[in-house]
C-alpha cells in the first residue's frame, strides 16, 4: 500500500498496536490465559476448600498420617476452616472427623483456637452447606472475553483502514502539497533563468548589483526562452510531439516532447493511462524523462513498477508543474487540461480522454551554457 511508503512510522505504529492486541489481549487473556500451579489450598474458591478438608479428615481417618495431614491443613488457615465445618455440619461423623484433623494440626482441637493462632475465613461454611458454585459461574462469564476483545480488534482495525483512506483522498485533493512526492520548483531554485537576450547592459550592472534575494524573487519573472503547447484527445492513437529548442540567435540548444508512455485495455481507440515528457540537450549526454500516469496507474504497484525504468513516476494533476533539467536547459511542463475517461470495463480515473501540457524552455547561465562552438555536435556524435 503507498502509505506505508509515505508514512513508515505510521505503519509501524499500526503493525505495532495490531500485534500488541493479537498477542497480549487475544491470545495470552482469551485463547490461551495463564494457568497458575504450585498454590497451596487457599487459593481455591471457598467451596472447594471445604471438599479439600474433608477429603484430607476422611483420608486421616483411614490411614492416620499426621505428618500428611499437618502438610496438607498448616500454613493456610486450615484448621480454622475445619473447625467452621464441623460447628455446621448435621453429620456427628463429619464432625468429629473435622474436629481431629483440626487438633492434629493446632494440637488443640476447635476449643480456644484463637489463642493458638488459627486463622478463619468467614463464609466458608455456609458456602459448603448451600452448595453454591461460583467457580461455574465465573468459567460462564469468561466465555465473552474472546468476543469482545475480537469486536475492539475489528473496530481499531476499521479505524486504521478509515484513516489510510482518508489520508489518500487528501492527497489526490491537494489539501496536503506539502506531504507530495514531487513539487514545482521555479526553474531559478538551482540556477538563474537567462532573462531576455535584449536587456541593455545598464539594466544588466544594476541586476548584479541587487541583493541575492531580490534576484531570486524577480528572475521567475523572464520570459522563456521557448514555450509550446501540445494537446492529446483520446483517439489520437500515434500521439507524439516533438519541438526543437533554440535561443535568440537560432542556435540549436536542444529538443523535447511528450508521448504515449502506456496504454490500458485492448480496446480501439488506445486508452492511454501514462504519457512521458522528455528533454535532450545538446550539451548533455543524457536525455530526461519522467511519466506522468493516470491515477489508476501511479497506485497501481505492478504497472508503476512496469514504468519505471522509463522514468520518474508523476502523478498527473491539472495546473501541476514538473521540472526537468539537464547540464544547460530547464523545462517546465504544466499540465494545463486533463478529463478521465470513464468505461465499465476499466478503472476508474486509468485512462486520459482529453490532456494538455505547455513546456516552457530556459537556458542555464555560466559555463555549461557558454559551450564552445562544435562542442555540442561532439556530444551529438558521442
Amino acid at each position: 500500500m503507498d502509505i506505508i511508503n509515505r508514512r513508515p512510522g505510521l505503519a509501524a505504529l499500526v503493525a505495532f498496536i495490531a500485534g500488541l492486541i493479537i498477542g497480549l489481549v487475544v491470545l495470552g487473556w482469551g485463547l490461551f490465559p495463564v494457568q497458575y500451579t504450585g498454590s497451596d489450598p487457599s487459593g481455591l474458591v471457598e467451596n472447594y476448600q471445604a471438599i479439600f478438608i474433608r477429603n484430607a479428615a476422611e483420608v486421616y481417618s483411614w490411614d492416620t498420617n499426621q505428618e500428611k495431614l499437618r502438610l496438607a491443613l498448616s500454613g493456610w488457615g486450615g484448621d480454622a476452616l475445619a473447625c467452621e465445618l464441623a460447628q455446621t455440619s448435621a453429620d456427628p461423623g463429619d464432625q468429629a472427623r473435622l474436629v481431629a484433623a483440626a487438633t492434629i494440626v493446632n494440637g488443640q482441637g476447635c476449643t480456644g483456637l484463637a489463642a493458638a493462632g488459627g486463622t478463619a475465613v468467614p463464609g466458608v461454611a455456609a458456602t459448603a452447606i448451600t452448595g453454591q458454585d461460583t467457580a461455574a459461574a465465573d468459567d460462564g462469564g469468561s466465555n465473552l472475553l474472546p468476543l469482545l476483545l475480537l469486536g475492539l480488534l475489528l473496530f481499531l482495525l476499521l479505524l486504521a483502514i478509515l484513516y489510510v483512506w482518508n489520508r489518500r483522498r487528501a492527497l489526490l485533493e491537494g489539501e496536503e502539497a506539502g506531504e507530495a512526492e514531487y513539487g514545482q520548483p521555479a526553474p531559478v531554485a538551482k540556477s538563474a533563468a537567462r532573462p531576455s537576450t535584449a536587456r541593455s547592459g545598464a539594466a544588466a550592472s544594476a541586476a548584479a548589483a541587487a541583493p541575492a534575494t531580490v534576484a531570486l524573487s524577480a528572475e521567475p519573472m523572464a520570459v522563456p526562452i521557448a514555450r509550446f503547447r501540445t494537446a492529446f484527445t483520446r483517439g489520437h492513437d500515434t500521439y507524439d510531439d516533438a519541438f526543437s529548442i533554440e535561443n535568440a540567435n537560432g542556435d540549436f540548444l536542444g529538443e523535447c516532447g511528450v508521448g504515449i508512455s502506456e496504454t490500458i485495455g485492448a480496446t480501439a481507440p488506445k486508452n492511454v493511462t501514462a504519457f512521458e515528457v522528455w528533454l535532450f540537450d545538446k550539451n548533455d549526454i543524457r536525455t530526461i524523462t519522467k511519466v506522468i500516469m493516470s491515477d489508476h496507474a501511479f497506485f497501481d504497484d505492478a504497472l508503476k513498477a512496469k514504468l519505471a525504468p522509463k522514468g520518474e513516476p508523476v502523478l498527473a494533476r491539472e495546473n501541476e508543474t514538473i521540472v526537468l533539467e539537464t547540464a544547460t536547459l530547464i523545462i517546465n511542463a504544466e499540465i494545463t487540461e486533463m478529463d478521465y475517461g470513464a468505461a465499465a470495463e476499466l478503472p476508474d480515473a486509468s485512462y486520459f480522454e482529453r490532456f494538455t501540457i505547455e513546456l516552457s524552455a530556459w537556458a542555464k547561465e555560466g559555463e555549461a551554457a557558454a559551450a564552445k562552438p562544435g562542442e555540442g555536435e561532439d556530444l551529438l556524435r558521442y
